[in-house]
């Protein structure tokens, strides 16, 4: 699965405004890392951050096991510069 499409899923299963969602990729200085840039509702931050990172966390960690298994790449993923 492309790691873009799993992120925008995920994210639009917790938040409330799903429409809002958009999620990108970018190119990086860094070689073999991915850059996945989430903008969300001002809403819904809180749901897709969580206590402490903890959501959003939890997110990167599936993101990275999937890009694992296929691509092997490092990945970032930043919510609205969080």
């Amino acid at each position: 699965m492309n790691l873009v499409t799993l992120t925008e899923t995920i994210i639009k299963k917790i938040v409330t405004d799903p429409e809002s969602v958009s999620v990108k990729e970018f190119e990086t200085e860094e070689e073999n890392t991915i850059q996945i840039e989430v903008l969300i509702s001002s809403d819904d931050m809180g749901k897709v951050i969580g206590k402490n990172g903890k959501i959003i966390n939890s997110i990167r960690t599936i993101v990275q096991a999937s890009s694992s298994l296929e691509d092997n790449k490092k990945v970032k993923i930043n919510v609205d510069s969080y």
